[in-house]
């Protein structure tokens, strides 16, 4: 397929250097790595990737009341008007309320 348009894309300077950086070390450019990544778009007809938010996981508890709920072991109530009304209910299954 011939390469005959051109995309701009504006993005952190810092992002770029380091992406770019791991890109080289696999042999590949950024345009060729975006390239990659719209033919996957095009074949999966959607992300190739999972979109995870790394800086709010659930900790181990949170992840173990979810089980027990999936599990029928526990119900969940909700939903809570506040934070502070979910760590409540949390805390009625003797739990500290930590998440």
């Amino acid at each position: 397929m011939a390469k005959n348009t051109t995309i701009n894309l504006r993005v952190d300077a810092e992002v770029k250097q380091q992406a770019g950086e791991i890109l080289a070390s696999m042999g590949l450019s950024l345009s060729e790595a975006f390239n990659l990544m719209l033919y996957q778009i095009r074949i999966q007809r959607a992300l190739p990737f999972d979109v995870v938010s790394y800086g709010h996981r659930p900790n181990a508890k949170t992840l173990a009341l979810l089980d027990r709920i999936e599990n029928g072991e526990a119900e969940m109530a909700g939903p809570f008007e506040t934070f502070e009304a979910y760590k409540a209910w949390l805390a009625e299954d003797g739990d500290d309320g930590d998440i």
